[in-house]
């Protein structure tokens, strides 16, 4: 698919959506201007109670490769650069055959260090459910970082002169502004910098099951118990109000 996509002189796409949200946009011209100096270390945070192991995530691996391979897309396109080191550790949560937990970190082929911590296992059973999301580019002399709630994205920028922040509707999964993008480069001919190409899916997808592979070689220890995954499922499948529920006819 990578080679037809790069072989054709028509428009394709794929939507890593990360990219075209408002915040990673506003945070990359940030890190352009210069105000946070030289960039040296990209954060990316994202945990919540979200599909449970079993749930929904067959068909694309466990959730480091189906919600993680996101966050390895936005950190090299914050890089600007191609992967060169990595190292995971990884946990099997209520005894599942897969890693429900995930973080990585190395370097760029550029000299910028990376941490990234994905997973669906942030208090799956607490009485009230929250998250942790972040991401921060830190830089030689400022940085610039963002956080959500899904529903509202607050951008703080620190740089050298300057000292701002923003605060916008999240956005979920943009797919309006991925056709409108779409609906750009066509009509104008050029294709913007933040329309993904089938590459860089391809690449993200490659290094999530890699940083998966490399885990499973560094000891991956078991927690939780597969009752209480049975507890989750049933309160999930049971919930209305949650994090990636998925719609299905209840009795």
């Amino acid at each position: 698919m990578v080679k037809l996509e790069e072989s054709t002189d028509k428009f394709c796409t794929v939507n890593l959506y990360l990219r075209n949200a408002w915040y990673t946009q506003a945070m990359k011209d940030f890190v352009k201007s210069g105000e946070i100096g030289e960039l040296a270390i990209i954060r990316i945070c994202h945990m919540t109670p979200g599909l449970s192991p079993g749930e929904g995530h067959e068909f694309e691996g466990p959730s480091f490769h189906d919600c993680g391979m996101h966050y390895v897309d936005i950190a090299r396109w914050y890089a600007d650069s191609e992967y060169k080191t990595g190292h995971a550790q990884a946990i099997r949560m209520w005894d599942y055959k897969d890693p429900w937990w995930l973080q990585c970190h190395g370097t760029f082929e550029n000299g910028i260090v990376y941490d990234i911590t994905q997973g669906f296992v942030y208090g799956q059973l607490a009485l009230d459910q929250t998250h942790n999301s972040y991401t921060e580019l830190i830089g030689s002399k400022g940085f610039v970082r963002m956080t959500h709630d899904f529903k509202t994205a607050v951008v703080e920028m620190h740089g050298e002169h300057t000292t701002e922040r923003l605060e916008q509707p999240y956005g979920d999964k943009n797919i309006d502004r991925l056709c409108k993008l779409m609906g750009q480069a066509i009509l104008t001919g050029k294709r913007p910098d933040s329309l993904p190409r089938f590459r860089d899916a391809a690449i993200a997808s490659e290094y999530s099951w890699k940083m998966l592979e490399d885990a499973r070689r560094n000891d991956l220890p078991s927690k939780g118990t597969p009752k209480e995954l049975e507890q989750i499922h049933y309160r999930r499948a049971h919930a209305t109000n949650g994090y990636g529920l998925i719609d299905r006819p209840h009795k």
